[in-house]
């Protein structure tokens, strides 16, 4: 039975995303930072499913996380065929006033972790000559995002190392699929305090089940890049010919809160 590893797997397309595979018969290993929540997640698929469901609770701003649950990994003998990477987190404000610790913490969550896990689990994956890899970035890695600069930032830069790293692995047997989904109702925009932004009530909403099931039919396919959703489609296509300035400025109208 294949082992997959799912991040931010307590909540929202983390743990759809577990769901799914648990149902598709895969074992389980499930990072997030909360443990009782974790640990219930885990307990709970593994009943429903009939899979074996590992708890393994981290908090992914520390540096150190990532190497400790990969050293976790080779103590209990677990081979990652499916590797998932999808936590993280944003923050709303101007960049000069949002805490620089927080912004530094969601760097180690959306980028630093990301790029660990892959760059650690990877080499057995193209040893093995078969794996699937699924990042999780959003339509905001196709554009600036004032008032959440650097998770935008953040989301490009998974966009980008995840294509190139498709295009490194092809014909290996492994595949690397990045997920961007336009915004999600999930806990998500209450810990980025973005509930009340147009962003969340306009038409490019999706639900986390739907988002996750296009994901993840896309990463059994081997697909680079799914957009769930048509809205979420138009509009990249919209913003690879709009210019970078009305962009932006779109952008910002979206992010700024209702009164």
């Amino acid at each position: 039975m294949p082992t997959a590893l799912v991040t931010g797997a307590s909540s929202g397309l983390g743990l759809e995303l577990a769901t799914l595979l648990a149902r598709d018969r895969h074992d389980l290993v499930l990072v997030a930072r909360r443990r009782d929540r974790i640990e219930a997640v885990a307990r709970g698929l593994s009943e429903e499913f009939g899979v074996r469901a590992t708890a393994l609770p981290a908090d992914l701003a520390r540096p150190e996380a990532p190497g400790e649950i990969v050293r976790e990994l080779e103590a209990r003998g677990l081979s990652i065929d499916v590797l998932v990477n999808d936590a993280g987190f944003g923050a709303h404000g101007l960049f000069a006033d949002v805490p620089v610790e927080t912004d530094l913490e969601m760097i180690r969550v959306n980028v630093s972790a990301l790029v660990e896990l892959t760059r650690r689990l990877l080499p057995g994956m193209l040893e093995r000559r078969r794996g699937r890899i699924l990042n999780l970035a959003s339509t905001a890695a196709f554009q600036p995002g004032p008032l959440m600069a650097v998770y935008y930032a953040t989301k490009a830069f998974v966009l980008s190392f995840s294509e190139a790293l498709a295009s490194e692995t092809a014909g290996t047997g492994v595949t690397v699929t990045t997920l961007c989904p336009g915004p999600i109702p999930t806990e998500f925009q209450k810990r980025a305090g973005v509930e009340k932004t147009a962003l969340f009530t306009g038409p490019l909403v999706l639900d986390a089940p739907a988002a996750a099931l296009a994901g993840y039919r896309g990463m059994k396919r081997g697909q680079r890049l799914v957009i769930p959703g048509v809205a979420n489609r138009v509009l990249v296509q919209a913003l690879r010919v709009t210019p970078r300035r009305l962009a932006t400025a779109i952008a910002r109208r979206i992010q700024e809160k209702r009164r």
